[in-house]
């Protein structure tokens, strides 16, 4: 009897290499939605901002890569429907539609779709391509989520970058090494017993 994992095939994200059932699906759908509620509680407020530093954002890019472009959005549409009826599993447990960062939020539901796609191009099997995948996806969480922060705050554009996009880059960054990190080391740990 063999434990070992299938070998990876191209187009597969990390979370094809589990037997394929509508079961497995669902399970990572809302598994992704979870962890991405959870991670938005690790919340750190910003001087200066309404935005604060959370876990939600590295979450939600991880959630993509590893569940491909369908779970992630699916994952990420969960987590935003669940958040606006009422859980109180947004950044600092807020829930609804109406605060400052919720911008944040519809732009990770169109991150986690793309670096889902990427993931499945071989976007997170090498350290270089992780590190691209990883900062398109934030910049595209930043596309929606500033110019949604300068509407909703009334704030100008660059008053909204100051504060909404700014004081986020370093962490930013950390996240991403984390990822450039963990995800091609996962492939490689695969490929090794595959």
């Amino acid at each position: 009897m063999s434990t070992a994992a299938a070998a990876p095939r191209p187009g597969a994200v990390l979370a094809d290499l589990l037997p394929a059932t509508r079961t497995r699906d669902i399970a990572l759908v809302v598994g992704g939605a979870v962890l991405t509620g959870v991670a938005a509680q690790i919340a750190v407020p910003v001087p200066g901002s309404p935005v604060p530093v959370t876990g939600q954002t590295f979450a939600a890019l991880l959630v993509g890569t590893a569940l491909g472009a369908r779970r992630g959005f699916l994952s990420l549409a969960l987590y935003a429907v669940v958040g606006m009826a009422g859980m109180p599993w947004f950044a600092e447990g807020r829930s609804g539609l109406s605060f400052a960062s919720f911008g944040y939020v519809l732009g990770m539901l169109l991150a986690a779709t793309v670096v889902g796609a990427l993931a499945r191009r071989g976007g997170d099997r090498s350290v270089a391509r992780t590190a691209g995948t990883m900062v398109l996806g934030s910049a595209i969480i930043y596309a929606v989520g500033v110019p949604y922060l300068a509407l909703y705050t009334g704030m100008s554009l660059s008053a909204a970058i100051s504060a909404g996009l700014v004081p986020f880059l370093l962490g930013d960054a950390l996240k991403a090494a984390l990822a450039m990190g963990a995800l091609p080391a996962a492939w490689k740990l695969i490929g090794s017993r595959g």
